[in-house]
């Protein structure tokens, strides 16, 4: 599928608004009913395993039953030449993520009002008998009225699948949210979602995570083994209510946890009530940034100092700002690009969240890849890639990839389609600063693949420029 497409004859696809692992999700415009909607599309290589498609089909099937206000309604469903997809309302905002990373840890108040808003819907969902399995800020969208709405059941399991128990033996979400049960593919149930949003919550109040880690693996072990730290100890305006709600969702033992996401909410309520009677006082701490993780050495003054000559250097080239004129004859009109996902999508080492990371202007963040055994992605893979789009097709001259971890070997690929690209450069092995120089006439989506990891075997983009 692609831009311009038109399904079921009605539904004509607009723009790509993000890529995963299974399906591609376009704004799309319905012209039988003329609104805007949200189309989520299969990726047509799936389509040919059963087990993925009727996984799709599911979603269709479960979410179409939750009404509540604070989930998003499934409008329509159906198939374009064998491909399934989903019609969504149109959620026109933001996702929980990207608030964070924008606005930084919230005011109490407001990160305890959409805790709740999330955790009611959930709460229906688990009442009609679905558990998300997959709670993250991604996964909350904010409408126009600033609402929170849950979407993407795409993992969801009903909660009465083989007499009261979701499938066991298979780890399924993400690592960073990831439950001590679900993480070892264990029985999955109401407290899984409990404890999913009790991270969430910690990352609304603190702008963290209670785990990091180099992969997937690193951080799930963490959710299993290790006490999560407490909100307190970097918010420490919280009440202490609030405080023991949130380490009491996040329980290692889902019997230690609320008995139920409604008693979740319920606590979150009161604990708003609270807040609110006190008169709403409170003071956001400004903490430094956490520190980034290095191989093997601590960041000397030296190095902090030439990272935020790196960051002005960055920030010159995409904004072609500067002490001279803004841009020397013969460099090009500076084009922004977004990074939307994985490419291939469903390659297996997806960080599709962070995507974004590699085109927002801040060299201290990035996108990265899984940690592999060998340079060549432990035999798994040809090559793995970030997905970046230019917004419309364009004939970009130049893409410049800027990274703390250089030695991996890549080339720029290009296309109109984000599941369909060609090659676009020469290969070549990627220093601290890298440019590509682009053959193809125009293409609206790119990207940065790579074919071989460096030294260490994990790659890092921290920034991707172009200009046209």
């Amino acid at each position: 599928m692609k831009v311009g497409d038109v399904l079921a004859g009605r539904y004509e696809l607009e723009e790509v608004a993000g890529s995963g692992g299974m399906s591609s999700v376009y704004r799309a415009h319905d012209s039988v009913l003329d609104r805007t909607v949200a189309l989520k599309v299969m990726h047509r290589p799936l389509t040919a395993d059963d087990e993925h498609v009727e996984r799709f089909r599911r979603e269709a099937r479960m979410v179409a039953g939750l009404l509540h206000e604070n989930i998003v309604t499934v409008i329509d469903r159906g198939e374009e030449d064998g491909c399934p997809f989903i019609v969504f309302e149109f959620v026109a905002g933001e996702n929980l993520k990207q608030l964070v990373g924008r606005a930084g840890p919230l005011p109490v108040e407001r990160a305890l009002e959409l805790a709740v808003q999330v955790a009611r819907g959930l709460a229906f969902a688990h009442t009609n008998g679905v558990v998300h399995r997959d709670v993250k800020p991604q996964n909350v969208l904010l409408n126009g009225e600033g609402k929170a709405k849950v979407t993407d059941f795409g993992i969801a399991r009903s909660l009465d699948v083989e007499h009261g128990v979701t499938q066991t033996g298979t780890v399924l979400g993400t690592s960073d949210y990831i439950a001590p049960e679900q993480a070892q593919g264990r029985r999955v149930d109401e407290q899984t979602d409990t404890y999913s949003l009790g991270v969430v919550l910690y990352e609304l109040l603190t702008g963290e995570l209670p785990f990091v880690g180099d992969n997937f693996v690193a951080v799930a072990m963490k959710h299993i083994n290790e006490p999560a730290p407490r909100v307190s100890a970097l918010r420490p305006d919280v009440s202490p209510r609030l405080d023991a709600a949130v380490a009491r969702a996040l329980a290692k033992r889902p019997g230690d946890r609320f008995r139920s996401m409604a008693a979740f909410a319920a606590e979150l309520e009161a604990c708003l009530a609270e807040l609110r009677s006190a008169g709403g006082s409170e003071t956001v701490v400004m903490r430094p940034p956490r520190r980034r993780r290095t191989r093997g050495i601590r960041l000397s003054v030296l190095l902090a100092a030439a990272g935020l000559a790196l960051a002005v250097a960055v920030v010159l080239v995409r904004y072609g700002g500067g002490f001279g004129p803004s841009r020397r004859s013969g460099e090009g009109t500076p084009v922004a690009l977004s990074g939307i996902g994985d490419y291939p999508a469903g390659a297996g080492d997806t960080h599709a969240d962070t995507a974004s990371r590699a085109t927002d202007g801040n060299a201290r963040t990035y996108w990265y890849t899984q940690t592999y055994d060998t340079p060549d992605f432990g035999g798994l893979t040809s090559g793995f890639g970030l997905l970046l789009d230019a917004g419309g097709a364009v004939k970009l001259a130049r893409i410049t990839v800027t990274t703390t971890i250089p030695g991996f070997v890549a080339r720029i690929l290009a296309g109109d389609s984000p599941g369909s690209l060609s090659s676009d450069s020469k290969t070549q092995t990627v220093g601290t600063t890298t440019t590509f120089t682009l053959d193809r006439a125009s293409a609206r989506y790119y990207s940065v693949f790579i074919t071989r990891l460096p030294p260490g075997g994990k790659a890092e983009i921290d920034e991707v420029t172009a200009t046209s």
